[in-house]
Parts: C-alpha cells; sequence; structure tokens
C-alpha cells in the first residue's frame, strides 16, 4: 500500500508563529495604550491582534499548500515509477500510451496498462481500478509487479490472469489488515471487500495472431485500413475481485494483428465520458477521424484521441482515461522499396526514422 506522509514541523517553520505571538503578548502587558478604556485605544488593540491573526493564518496557508505541492509531487513520481513508459517499438510493433487522469491535483489514476516482449510473443496489460487517487495507485503496482514477473514465467494467458487474481486478492487483505486492523480481513462489510479491477489481457504472435483473456473490459478496436470495428463482441468474464475466476478460463482467439493495421486498448472512461450535456463521447467517431489521416502512427491516434475528448468534457474528464495504441510495422522494412543505389526510398526511409514520443500523463 502506498502511503505519502506530511513532513514533521520543523525548528524554521515554527519561528514566525512564535514571533506573531510574542508580537501580541508585548503589546498587549508591554505596551500602555492596551491598558486603556478609551475608543481610541480599542481600535488600536483590535487592529493589533487583527493583524496578528491574519498573518498566523497566512502563514499557516503557505505551509499548507507546501505540503500539498510536496505531496502532489510525491504522487506523481510515484506514478511514473508504477506505470513506467513504454518503449516505442517492441518486438516490431509501435507503440503508444498515454493516461488522462480525473485527480488533476496529484495526477494520481487508477488506469494500468503495461506491454512487453516475451517468448510467448508481445503480452500487454490493460486494466482499469475501481476509483483513483492513492489507494488505487497501490493496487494497479501490485498487479502490474505481479503481470511482469508472470507474462515471462507462464506459458499460457489463463496462467497469467491466474497470477493477477492471486496477487490482487493478496494486496486487498494486506490493505485491509492497514486500514482496518481490529475487523480482520474477512468482514464482508470492509470497504476493501467491495473492490474490483476490470482486466484484459493479450497476446500478439510473431505471426499476428491475436489471443486475449477479458474480465469485464472494454475489448479493443481494429484499425483496419479506414475501418473501425471492435476487436470482438464476445461477452467478457466478471471483474476481478468480487468473483471467483472460473478453474480453466478459456483463451480467445481474435484472428490476426495484419502489417499496418492497429489495436486501440482503453479503459471505459473514454467512452464514460459526457459533455455539459451529458451526452457520452464517441470513441469510434474520433476513431474514424484518425483512419482518414494515411498513415496511421500511434502518436497520431493519441493525439486525436485526446484533443476530441478534451473539448468533449471541456477540459474536465470526471474519470481516469488511459489509451494503449499498438501498430504491427512488421514486414514494413521488407516491403519497402528499394533505390537504384541499394538505399531505401526517401519515404521509406523518413517513415523508418520517425521518432516516437515517450508516454506521458496528461494532465
Amino acid at each position: 500500500m502506498i502511503r505519502i506522509k506530511a513532513r514533521a514541523p520543523t525548528g524554521r517553520a515554527a519561528v514566525l508563529p512564535t514571533v506573531w505571538g510574542a508580537v501580541a503578548v508585548g503589546y498587549k502587558f508591554g505596551c500602555p495604550l492596551a491598558q486603556q478604556d478609551g475608543l481610541g485605544a480599542r481600535i488600536v488593540t483590535s487592529a493589533v491582534f487583527f493583524a496578528v491573526g491574519t498573518g498566523l493564518i497566512f502563514h499557516v496557508r503557505r505551509a499548507l499548500l507546501q505540503e500539498l505541492r510536496l505531496a502532489r509531487r510525491a504522487a506523481r513520481a510515484a506514478q511514473s515509477v508504477v506505470l513506467r513508459p513504454l518503449p516505442p517499438r517492441l518486438d516490431g510493433l509501435g507503440v503508444a500510451a498515454a493516461q488522462l487522469s480525473a485527480d488533476r491535483g496529484a495526477s494520481v489514476g487508477g488506469d494500468l496498462y503495461e506491454a512487453v516482449a516475451t517468448e510467448h510473443g508481445v503480452r500487454v496489460v490493460m486494466g482499469d481500478v475501481r476509483g483513483h487517487g492513492l489507494a488505487a495507485l497501490g493496487t494497479v503496482a501490485a498487479l502490474l509487479g505481479s503481470f511482469r514477473e508472470a507474462a515471462h514465467d507462464e506459458p499460457g494467458l489463463d496462467r497469467v490472469l491466474a497470477r493477477l487474481d492471486r496477487a490482487l486478492a493478496r494486496h486487498l487483505r494486506e490493505r485491509a489488515r492497514a486500514e482496518h486492523p481490529a475487523q480482520g480481513t474477512g468482514d464482508p462489510d470492509n470497504p476493501v471487500a467491495e473492490e474490483f479491477v476490470t482486466v484484459l489481457l493479450l497476446e500478439i504472435g510473431r505471426d499476428g495472431e491475436l489471443r486475449a483473456l477479458n474480465c469485464g473490459h472494454p475489448w479493443p478496436y481494429l484499425l483496419r485500413s479506414t475501418r473501425v470495428e471492435p476487436l470482438t463482441r464476445a461477452d467478457p468474464l466478471p471483474p476481478l475481485g468480487p468473483f471467483p475466476l472460473p478453474p480453466e478460463p478459456a483463451v480467445r482467439s481474435c484472428g490476426r494483428l495484419l502489417a499496418g493495421e492497429s489495436l486501440v486498448l482503453f479503459t471505459d472512461g473514454a467512452e464514460d465520458a459526457r459533455d455539459g450535456r451529458g451526452r457520452f463521447f464517441s470513441l469510434p467517431d474520433a476513431l474514424r477521424a484518425v483512419v482518414r489521416e494515411q498513415p496511421v502512427s500511434p502518436q497520431t491516434v493519441l493525439r486525436i484521441v485526446f484533443g476530441a475528448l478534451l473539448r468533449h468534457t471541456a477540459g474536465r474528464p470526471t474519470d481516469d482515461v488511459a489509451v494503449l495504441v499498438l501498430r504491427n510495422d512488421r514486414g514494413a522494412r521488407r516491403n519497402c522499396p528499394k533505390a537504384p543505389d541499394g538505399d531505401t526510398s526517401h519515404s521509406a526511409a523518413r517513415a523508418a526514422t520517425t521518432t516516437h514520443p515517450q508516454p506521458t500523463t496528461h494532465r
């Protein structure tokens, strides 16, 4: 569980309140004017104590704002370590990801994503923890730590999912003990017992074959030429947490990700975002605007989708949003036309050397 503690007040921080207090006491007992009962003396005395009180209030406010800035900085640093940037290329796939946090102060969200290249193929996780803030970040850290190990160790996605389920249960038990030590860990009325996480696991083989396991998460969209379509419409399993997993969850085959095609994974904050009139954001419409721009790069998808989302919500989303884009660039270099001198064409070289910005947290 992640905790951020405020610093204890230092001797330097206590100097100014002591000075203000000494001024007030010295005026009350050392100034002859303070001993008089006239109207003018009372007005001066009231003004002095008002100034002292105002000074103390501003000092306390400044100290609290400084502590808040430090807490926000620590929260951003913690999330940057937990939700680390993805590489721009991964085993022949172009990759880009970004998060838009609803917790604007600390920039801490409950969304999680990761992609790793393994001997079993590129394995990807996209998830959404109930709620946001530091409590959700602790759950994100537990799940991502488990995935990064299980993705390499386990031969099947079903085993990876089982490892995530055990990691979540262990984390929630430890969190319940820390937050409610007198109630134990088995109390169903404990708020921690109501926590859940939606999880989507994907595996992309060397031949582009797609395999997936979905626990309550939105299915990704497939960008194929100028079409935008869901990867599949199958019913997902229940989210992790409140319901036990099936003994042997069936890994679903979802076809192939061909060269030049892209997958757009997202959390439900993207499709649940509303404008001032209560209308939902249409992610498919935003993606159709993407495919009209050719070629479609992962960075282009992020730029257009997040731009449309921020315009729709007037810059104030009410839920965390994460988007992860994977583009199959395998075979692109083999298909590049050769110039007479043996070099690739200018357009192919420019495409191959295009820089990919690192994933960022949008605020």
